[in-house]
């Protein structure tokens, strides 16, 4: 793939070429998930979390029709401008090249990016899924992760999507979910959705064998590691619930619909939450980008 449009990060090839871990971080957090200047201050501070566990972090997106591993600071304040900066899964990558466009990249964009790259771990806040009262209505997240041998660190799904049908979509595509520290997928916000988990996790080690075990066998796809939001900073899951019915309820009166029902929602929830769900996403995006590198050197001690 050497006449890619590609750019790495010259710290991030350096860290690659010698099997020093790396962490992908996706960008649409920083363009469409958060305000600013509190996008910025965030995607700067997962950085900084993931370097301080000796990891190198590589922030992927797409400036100027190249795909971007790894993100200068100026890139990263560009990006959070957010001014004509698209939001991109993988059919958007062929027209962000031909016509020279910035994008921040989604889940599934950013997995693709970081397998070209050779990154075996991501950092999210939560993955795609089904959503509500449409299950043909499905993210462009969940066939990545049936495709794209990544590790992806989350919290669950969104909370706002449909969690069991997105569950039994990732089981039917043999997508393994495993739950780290905990035995039920995390509702995002929540650390419980009620929905039993067969693997399970306790530490980085667990999951560099299961990604081990997955490689040998030459089966394709990724790897969800879903890790609840920290204690101190979850929601109550009746709470959350109550929240979501009521944010649905007005994206149906608004008739918002496509790429930006998500971004509505969760600007929903920060207003009928009174910020407490703005503060549990940051606090899990922070603290599944520390898993991630921790997970991150696993694999690398691995050789995986």
């Amino acid at each position: 793939m050497s006449d890619m449009p590609m750019d790495v990060l010259p710290e991030v090839a350096a860290a690659l070429e010698v099997g020093h871990p790396v962490v992908a971080l996706e960008s649409t957090v920083i363009a469409h998930g958060l305000s600013r200047p509190q996008n910025l201050e965030i995607a700067l501070r997962l950085q900084t979390l993931v370097r301080a566990q000796g990891v190198i972090p590589a922030t992927v997106a797409v400036l100027g029709g190249r795909v971007k591993i790894g993100l200068s600071e100026n890139e990263l304040s560009h990006l959070a401008e957010g001014a004509d900066v698209i939001k991109m899964s993988r059919r958007d990558f062929p027209t962000a090249i031909a016509r020279q466009l910035d994008g921040a990249t989604t889940v599934s964009g950013s997995m693709m990016a970081a397998d070209w790259a050779g990154i075996r771990v991501l950092a999210t806040g939560g993955i795609g899924g089904v959503h509500r009262g449409d299950q043909f209505d499905v993210s462009a997240d969940l066939p990545e992760l049936a495709r794209t041998p990544i590790v992806v660190v989350c919290s669950g799904a969104k909370a706002i999507l449909n969690l069991p049908a997105t569950l039994e979509w990732l089981e039917t595509h043999g997508v393994p979910v495993v739950g780290y520290g905990v035995d039920e997928l995390p509702a995002f916000y929540s650390r419980s959705s009620g929905l039993a988990l067969d693997l399970r996790a306790d530490n980085p080690v667990e999951v560099a064998e299961l990604l081990w075990a997955q490689r040998k066998l030459a089966l394709s796809g990724g790897l969800v590691v879903a890790v609840p939001p920290p204690e101190q900073d979850a929601l109550p899951g009746v709470e959350m619930k109550a929240a979501i019915e009521q944010a649905l309820a007005q994206a149906q009166v608004e008739a918002v619909r496509g790429k930006e029902t998500t971004p509505f929602l969760l600007r929903q929830m920060e207003t009928l939450t009174g910020g407490a769900s703005l503060r549990a996403n940051i606090a899990l995006l922070e603290n599944n980008a520390q898993v991630a590198a921790h997970i991150a050197v696993a694999i690398a001690a691995a050789g995986c």
